[in-house]
């Protein structure tokens, strides 16, 4: 009995001391664009009860928060959908791996200059962004919206090369996806990722000139997704964090703070 006794005690020593090894945890995110701290907000709340803490790390643009999370300076990152990790995974050979998916958002047309797409005229200039994926995505958006039209084969990740029509001769103009914003004085109009969007007081429900659609794309190039380094992919700490973004309180504040311009992926 005593030998019985003794074992359980040790298991339960061994239990007690993993639980206590979360708590107190601090697991640094990176994200890029300052509306993701309303994501944020009742993931960190709900893991706090655990004791463990979410620090939120911003980065200005998308070129930093893989390497910083290959490198080992943060611990997950949640900023990009697959199209993007993919090429930075192929380009980089960074060694990073999607452990949840979050969402996809809307990566309309806006204009200060028309209201509608079919006042497009020849030789307009439009403002898409830089990186391969979503400068890709955004020439998917502009052939739904009848500008051009890219080679089938393609893809979701069309490059200005897959380009087989250009009625109206659009001049492309293309820039680091946060700078596009303060293009739009200057273009007859841009395609803008969301969080950007948001960022500038855009409202992706209604400002928008051409809205995006999920219809547009073949496959889930453009769900995004919370990613860790490889090594980690099975971090019994990270599972809880996907479980409590995973949730009815995050889902709400995609369709309250963010006028359903974010659709949860995980349903």
């Amino acid at each position: 009995m005593k030998k019985i006794l003794l074992i359980f005690s040790c298991i339960f020593f061994i239990l007690s001391c993993s639980n206590n090894a979360q708590k107190g945890t601090v697991v640094k995110i990176g994200h890029v664009g300052e509306s993701d701290r309303m994501i944020w907000k009742p993931v960190i709340e709900k893991l706090a009860k655990e004791g463990i803490t979410i620090e939120l790390v911003s980065f200005a643009d998308y070129t930093i928060p893989n390497q910083a999370l290959n490198d080992g300076e943060i611990d997950l990152n949640a900023f990009q959908h697959n199209a993007y990790l993919s090429n930075e995974i192929k380009t980089k050979n960074y060694d990073l791996t999607p452990i949840a998916v979050t969402y996809i958002s809307a990566m309309n047309i806006y204009s200060k200059n028309i209201t509608n797409v079919n006042q497009i005229k020849d030789k307009d200039k439009i403002a898409i962004p830089n990186d391969p994926s979503n400068g890709g995505r955004a020439l998917k958006v502009l052939q739904a919206a009848g500008i051009i039209k890219v080679k089938p084969e393609a893809g979701d990740s069309p490059s200005i090369n897959d380009i087989i029509e250009n009625p109206f001769n659009v001049e492309l103009v293309e820039v680091d996806a946060g700078s596009i914003y303060s293009l739009l004085p200057d273009v007859a109009c841009a395609v803008i990722n969301c969080n950007y969007a948001i960022d500038f007081g855009l409202n992706p429900g209604a400002d928008y000139i051409f809205k995006d659609d999920p219809s547009i794309y073949s496959g889930n190039s453009f769900i995004n997704l919370i990613a860790a380094r490889t090594e980690d992919k099975d971090n019994e700490l990270y599972k809880k964090i996907v479980a409590a973004y995973q949730s009815a309180e995050v889902e709400k504040v995609y369709s309250e703070d963010f006028k359903g311009a974010y659709l949860p992926a995980w349903k």
